[in-house]
């Protein structure tokens, strides 16, 4: 492997775009320590493997918690027998009335008609009604058992209640074919095909699965001819990442260039997906001048990688080459998930060192406190952690189809049972679009960065707590200098809207917050004429005081339309009032000279 930056200075940029990226100076790597426990580690990954990177033990304890506080607690048993025998007497009931030829019943558990895996009206017509009523019933039942328990730990409690209701979901009428009424119906219609259609399809996901390669195919095809199409140049390119300036589309732009971090968890081009959608073009189209950071998918040598590489050698080094490009420009920075978290970290470093090379900071469904990080906190504990780094320490990563599995299990009725009850069952097909391709362009997290990230942030909550050092000092948010423009949205499951709006409490500089519609990518890409779209806004200044995000929500109206155009004017009322004359791309006398055409080479690779 060759010299990292900081053994050599600036990494080479002048390698053609279609270079290998493997040939390029990684800023770290290298093989797994020598380690003691080598053999409970390797057997312990090959469990992992097995269990798909989830811990026995964050899956038994929850359940040995419960068990032992309801053992201890005979009135709670008492009324949960109860409430058996009560919902068996009324579904006995319901079901004799219905077989007896009354269809005017009232049914005892009538949320089944507000869930949208039973609207069909085959779903009313027997035996399908009571199908879906004793689910009802023992979905009911357990979502009473695992409610609080005196004793639990109350992380425990949400765990038990999030299991059985995987549970639950597993084995719900809607996902059986002997059970559905309108696998019954569709199979009748067709004599069958869609069944046949559907083992085709099954076949196809798992030839797919095996050999890697179709899917794979189909996303290279779309990226830089259908997805990532703003025109623009790679400037610079290291080990980590490459950065794309965006070529004008202006006659003038505003003065302060616009530097984006997305999330290295997937592909940037979630903000460039198709042309009518693109956040990246429609910026350039407002005037503003973008770049945007492209990040490896790292593979086994990248194991070292450590959080603060992602700092060092993306952040810090984008803003060195926007300086030489653009000098004396100061930068609008925008991260977006964990690369907003990430730009918080180097933001409160680059204060406290009097760096003002910053004018603003916007952060996208980014969280810097995970007290209150959703559903994905749940199973973040030691054991977990644990798990997951044997795992690692043997690959060197954290493949994408793992870490993807711990999404798709937050909403897993949505993008797994129903999924494939529609594919298999019905023999029908979701058609690709932009963001389901962009969605299933998996990477890897390296071993060190991402065990960094899950126990230093995830878990000890460090950043807010007052323990995150960067090369060897505490930074604080408190710290930060620039004014913040910060974005959550109403539906998102991984980064909860709460948990982004809470650094209101730690940041002492004005912070103007959009709540805006939608989950956490459908909220951001979020285009103007986007139907059904909205979004609040609301500024607080530093001595303004603390309002509960329940208040703050109550208290702002909601508007119509899409925060870009908010955010857009907001970002020019903190700039220069004159626009200038569109920069050049890159900066050849001074080793920038443009690379290749956007949206490079990291981006293709898989």
């Amino acid at each position: 492997m060759e010299k990292t930056r900081r053994e050599t200075g600036r990494p080479e940029s002048g390698a053609g775009p279609e270079a290998d990226a493997d040939t390029a100076p990684r800023p770290a790597g290298g093989g797994a320590p020598e380690d003691p426990h080598t053999l409970d580690r390797t057997a312990r990954a090959a469990m992992a493997r097995l269990t798909g990177g989830v811990s026995p033990s964050a899956v038994l304890a929850p359940w040995a918690d419960w068990a032992i506080n309801l053992a201890a607690a005979p009135t709670h048993r008492a009324a949960l027998g109860l409430k058996a025998v009560a919902d068996g007497w009324a579904l006995g009931s319901y079901a004799l009335q219905r077989l007896a030829g009354l269809s005017d019943v009232e049914p005892p558990f009538p949320e089944t008609g507000r869930d949208a895996r039973f609207a069909d009206p085959g779903w009313r017509d027997l035996p399908f009604d009571l199908y879906a009523q004793s689910w009802a019933a023992a979905d009911s039942w357990w979502h009473a058992a695992t409610g609080p328990v005196r004793g639990m730990h109350e992380r425990n409690v949400r765990r038990t209640a999030f299991m059985a209701d995987f549970a639950m979901d597993a084995v719900c009428p809607a996902n059986n074919p002997v059970l559905n009424p309108v696998i019954w119906r569709r199979t009748a219609e067709t004599d069958g095909r869609n069944l046949w259609q559907g083992a085709a399809n099954f076949l196809e996901d798992m030839v797919s699965v095996t050999r890697g390669k179709g899917h794979d195919r189909a996303v290279r095809e779309a990226v830089g001819h259908s997805l990532a199409t703003t025109p623009g140049e790679v400037i610079y390119r290291n080990g980590l990442m490459e950065l794309i300036q965006y070529a004008p589309q202006t006659g003038s732009v505003h003065a302060e260039p616009i530097l984006i971090v997305p999330a290295w968890i997937m592909k940037y081009y979630i903000l460039d997906l198709s042309p009518e959608n693109s956040l990246v073009g429609w910026l350039t189209r407002q005037g503003f001048t973008v770049y945007m950071i492209s990040w490896i998918n790292p593979g086994p040598d990248d194991r070292d990688l450590s959080l603060d590489d992602y700092r060092t050698f993306g952040i810090m080094d984008a803003l060195d080459t926007i300086g030489a490009v653009q000098p004396g420009a100061k930068v609008h920075a925008c991260g977006y998930c964990l690369g907003g978290t990430l730009l918080s970290i180097a933001a409160s470093e680059m204060a406290r060192r009097r760096d003002d090379r910053l004018a603003t900071i916007t952060l996208l469904a980014a969280q810097v406190d995970f007290a209150e990080a959703g559903d994905l906190l749940l199973f973040v504990d030691d054991a977990q952690i644990a798990c997951l780094e044997d795992m690692m320490w043997d690959q060197g990563v954290l493949e994408g189809h793992q870490m993807s599995g711990a999404f798709t299990l937050l909403r897993a009725d949505e993008l797994f049972w129903s999924k494939a009850a529609r594919e298999y069952f019905l023999g029908e097909r979701d058609k690709p679009f932009d963001l389901s391709i962009w969605n299933s362009d998996q990477t890897r997290m390296p071993a060190r960065m991402h065990s960094e990230y899950l126990r230093g942030l995830f878990l000890e909550n460090r950043l807010t707590a007052g323990r995150f050092a960067v090369e060897g000092r505490v930074v604080a948010l408190s710290d930060i200098d620039a004014p913040i423009f910060l974005v959550g949205t109403e539906k998102d499951h991984i980064a909860p809207w709460a948990s982004v709006y809470k650094l209101n409490l730690f940041a002492r500089v004005p912070i103007t917050f959009v709540l805006t519609s939608g989950g956490h990518n459908a909220g951001i890409v979020s285009e103007p004429g986007h139907i059904g779209r909205s979004f609040r806004i609301a500024t607080r200044q530093p001595e303004d005081d603390y309002l509960s995000p329940e208040r703050w929500k109550a208290g702002v109206e909601p508007q119509d339309g899409s925060w870009w155009t908010a955010w857009a004017g907001w970002l020019a009322e903190r700039g220069s009032p004159s626009r200038v004359a569109p920069p050049r791309m890159g900066a050849p006398e001074q080793g920038y000279a443009p690379i290749g055409p956007a949206p490079g080479c990291y981006v293709q690779m898989s």
